[in-house]
């Protein structure tokens, strides 16, 4: 076995590829991940770094190109750290989320249910309804866009193709403000400067827009005349708040939120429920393929009126408000206080009177509910990626519903989740891949479980 060095290129085909959209060939034995390629593809590849157990490599040339392949649409794409998928066609792009799941419930959870084709948009682009652009200072002139990949370095954009159309106006309003005032820009490694990030939130059934100013202080200079750019530029703005963000990390909202136009909340839907969304809440980004992913929720529920249904992990309630007319009686839990707060003030402004939320955390309130001797019909979680807990799955085992229904942003703890719910008597039925993402490697899932009764 010989020695393998950065810098030596070799000729590789690709068998398929990584998680985070990298291409995958072997090389003496060792693992290579290519950068860039696609599954299929003949390719001449760079060695860029070498680890015990796998290498990195990036594409020099294309042999035998893939009938996946296209030229990215944005000029950005090989630096941005937004999209890491468009050199792979849309229909590429499906495929290949409905294989990373397959490959992780196969490897990782010894599970081997129908796993369904990706259900992709008819307009892959303009979809997010938030963007979180950071603010940087190059040559003395302000730089809003996105992080470079892997690194804290801003690649200047002024207009991003799967950002809704009224959140690039508002990069540009608020990039015209900061060059025409000379607004202090806030320099991370310093810790000195004023405004650190641009947030925007658009809700595109109601058409209403948000602009946060994260800040590095309580107050920003030309407020008004940041307020009047904004109403001229931004169609549908309806409210403007000051972020205070004074503390020295990467987490980009601070806790206190000033508002300083408009309305405290902007109004989203999902279907005819009507949710309130703060700078803080959280609700999916992509708000047409939401729908999709909560109607198979729904179907999956199957519903009949008499059930009670747990929502585990339910933000500001969109899934449990969802469920809850189809159901005799919705709990909710919720680490987040704010989002508890938002989901009970959703609950009542939609008149659902058969909704709950129970503040706390998971793998605490769950095993007291079981004690309770709480038997829900329908538990739902919809985890972080970090997925369930260890004590969530095991109060879900002693409630013993009928059905489980994981939502899921995270195919490798899906996978170890499910490995554990089979070992509790839960098998797998049907897995729904969702592309809420289209351009990254990113991919949402639905999966119905049920118990084998007997067990």
């Amino acid at each position: 076995m010989y020695e393998i060095k950065v810098g030596q290129t070799f000729e590789a085909v690709i068998e398929k590829m990584a998680h985070e959209g990298q291409g995958i060939a072997h090389l003496n034995g060792l693992t290579v991940f290519v950068e860039g390629a696609i599954f299929g593809e003949k390719v001449i590849a760079e060695v860029t770094k070498v680890k015990k157990s796998y290498a990195i490599a990036k594409v020099k040339r294309i042999i035998n190109f893939s009938k996946y392949r296209r030229e990215p649409f944005c000029p950005h794409a090989l630096i941005c750290g937004g999209c890491d998928l468009q050199h792979l066609s849309y229909e590429g792009q499906l495929i290949f989320k409905k294989s990373i799941v397959e490959d992780s419930l196969h490897r990782i959870g010894k599970v081997f249910p129908q796993i369904n084709d990706t259900i992709g948009m008819k307009n892959p682009l303009n979809y997010r309804n938030k963007a979180q652009y950071p603010v940087g200072n190059k040559n003395n002139l302000p730089v809003l866009g996105f992080f470079k990949k892997r690194s804290h370095e801003i690649v200047p954009i002024d207009y991003c193709p799967i950002q809704s159309e009224q959140s690039n106006e508002a990069l540009l309003a608020v990039k015209e403000w900061l060059e025409r005032y000379n607004i202090s820009i806030y320099d991370e490694i310093k810790h000195k400067g004023l405004v650190r990030h641009i947030v925007t939130r658009h809700g595109f059934k109601s058409g209403e827009v948000m602009v946060v100013i994260v800040i590095n202080g309580e107050d920003v200079p030309h407020k008004t005349e940041l307020i009047e750019i904004l109403k001229k530029k931004v169609k549908g703005l309806s409210s403007v708040y000051l972020n205070v963000n004074a503390k020295k990390t990467n987490v980009i909202l601070g806790e206190k939120n000033l508002l300083i136009y408009g309305n405290e909340t902007i109004k989203e839907n999902i279907g005819n429920i009507r949710f309130s969304l703060s700078p803080p809440s959280f609700f999916q980004v992509n708000p047409v393929q939401v729908e999709v992913l909560y109607d198979k929720v729904v179907e999956f529920a199957d519903l009949k009126g008499s059930e009670t249904v747990l929502d585990v992990y339910c933000g500001i309630g969109t899934i449990a408000l969802c469920l809850a007319n189809k159901a005799k009686k919705v709990i909710g839990i919720e680490v987040v206080g704010d989002a508890v707060r938002d989901a009970r003030e959703n609950a009542k402004n939609n008149g659902i009177k058969n909704a709950e939320f129970v503040e706390g955390e998971a793998e605490k309130i769950m095993p007291e509910l079981a004690k309770q001797g709480i038997n829900p019909d329908v538990i739902v979680v919809d985890p972080p990626r970090k997925g369930c807990e260890k004590e969530v799955l095991s109060a879900i085992s002693k409630m013993q519903p009928g059905k489980i229904i994981y939502v899921s942003c995270n195919p490798a703890t899906l996978a170890r989740d499910l490995c554990i719910l089979k070992d509790m008597g839960y098998e797998t039925k049907i897995v729904q891949p969702v592309d809420m993402f289209p351009h990254t490697h990113h991919v949402e899932t639905v999966v119905l479980l049920k118990r084998e009764y007997g067990r």
